[in-house]
């Protein structure tokens, strides 16, 4: 089953799900598929900057996915519409980066995410 098959055949109906679709689409680069998991309102903060609504949010995820090799998720914890996700990403320059990403779901979308990580392996060298 593909990611757009999972999204449509009701696989994101809760918040774990949705998560789980969220990473996969991103991994395999597949944005129409993502734009629908997020609500027009959805906000984005982490130490890369922030941005508002799916159009920002989705040009934020494609210019990161652009070094991206790998996202291996190590651990999901949901806690009603809350769901961390605990994961390692990987780039073509740089070891495996710990990253934290929080997303809140209201009505089967994702309307924030938190992302937190040591950006300093990802920026120019001073």
């Amino acid at each position: 089953m593909t990611v757009t098959d999972a999204h449509s055949a009701g696989t994101t109906d809760n918040p774990r799900r949705l998560a789980e679709t969220y990473f996969e689409s991103w991994k395999s680069r597949d944005f129409d598929t993502l734009r629908t998991l997020l609500a027009p309102g959805v906000t984005f903060r982490g130490p890369l900057g922030k941005a508002n609504g799916v159009d920002e949010c989705i040009v934020g995820m494609q210019g990161l996915a652009e070094s991206i090799t790998d996202i291996r998720i190590l651990k999901i914890a949901v806690d009603d519409n809350d769901v961390i996700t605990w994961y390692d990403l990987y780039t073509r320059d740089t070891p495996p980066i710990p990253t934290a990403n929080w997303s809140h779901v209201e009505d089967g979308k994702i309307t924030r995410i938190r992302a937190t990580f040591d950006p300093r392996p990802l920026l120019p060298p001073a």
